[in-house]
């Protein structure tokens, strides 16, 4: 008995393993290979390819295809109709599929709507990748990158708010009261 809940348009094929609690929209595919773990949600009209690795509570939004090579760790948002993409010359006549490059969206971090993740790249843990950006390079933990290509404009805490630091390198995030500690160019979290 399935310990998960998948709409009756959604195609959830033979060899793919899913969490318990997570829930599948309408017209979703979920092909052979792929991990996802517990108390997803998976959107309407997104694909999850053979192979890909999604932790717990993962987040995919409406229209997002999540192609070979994508590794979301747990806590991860992936906004509406944002890409990956998993090979890096494509030609229509020329198959590649042993050329695929990893992307890793490490724990907690955010993609924005219709944002690109150019493939053999790894977003760091709570980074905020801004709506509609493309980028094409690492992104470091706890950073909020925007445009086209993403440049890094500053830092956020793990609950998504912009980070201002003052002289001695310390912010607090304005939600949760929570530390944080900029030093040698990377921000963490104090405890």
């Amino acid at each position: 008995m399935a310990t998960y809940q998948a709409h009756e348009t959604a195609v959830i094929d033979p060899g793919c393993t899913i969490g318990e609690g997570t829930r599948i929209w309408h017209f979703s595919h979920i092909m052979p290979g792929c991990k996802i773990g517990k108390n997803c949600n998976i959107g309407q009209n997104v694909v999850i390819s053979p192979d890909v690795v999604l932790g717990n509570n993962v987040k995919v939004q409406n229209n997002v295809s999540v192609y070979t090579g994508v590794i979301c760790e747990d806590d991860v948002f992936l906004g509406p109709s944002c890409v990956f993409t998993n090979v890096l010359n494509p030609r229509s006549a020329v198959s590649r599929k042993d050329q695929y490059k990893k992307i890793t969206v490490c724990k907690g971090a955010t993609i924005g709507a219709n944002a690109t993740i150019v493939c053999g790249y790894t977003i760091g843990a709570y980074a905020l990748v801004g709506a509609g950006a493309v980028v094409t390079g690492d992104v470091l933990p706890y950073a909020l990158v925007v445009g086209n290509p993403s440049k890094q404009v500053g830092w956020v805490s793990e609950y998504g708010h912009r980070l201002d630091f003052d002289k001695e390198g310390i912010a607090f995030c304005p939600e949760s009261g929570e530390k944080y500690q900029l030093q040698d160019g990377r921000v963490k979290r104090v405890k």
